[in-house]
């Protein structure tokens, strides 16, 4: 049996510059392994629209923080995002079973990517 783990991801305000973005990210990976848990896997994954306005804001910088632990960790983790104005959503979810390896390009720009060689290898 896997051991589980916490996956948080979370909306930034979409009008932070980038040195900012990074900063929150090294901010709450050093808040979780402060607080005795393992980082496992920090991906920012973009600027995206959002479903609905969050706080008069339309989109939102999302990013995607994995980590395991005793749980205590998720705590201290959501009290800063909380108190954080720039940080306008976050959700912290246990999950059950191996982690999904990180993968460096979006699903949608590699089949987009792959359409035209396999056009072109038709032809």
């Amino acid at each position: 049996m896997t051991q589980p783990y916490y996956e948080t991801m979370y909306i930034l305000r979409p009008d932070i510059p980038e040195e900012e973005v990074e900063g929150h990210i090294t901010k709450y990976r050093d808040l979780v392994s402060e607080a005795g848990a393992e980082v496992l896997d920090c991906q920012m994954r973009g600027k995206r629209r959002l479903a609905y306005p969050i706080a008069k804001h339309r989109e939102g910088i999302y990013v995607q923080l994995n980590h395991n632990g005793d749980g205590q960790q998720v705590a201290t983790l959501e009290r800063a995002m909380r108190l954080s104005e720039d940080v306008i959503r976050y959700l912290t979810v246990k999950q059950d079973g191996p982690m999904p390896a990180p993968r460096s390009i979006p699903a949608a720009s590699g089949e987009a990517a792959a359409a035209p060689t396999e056009a072109a290898a038709q032809a």
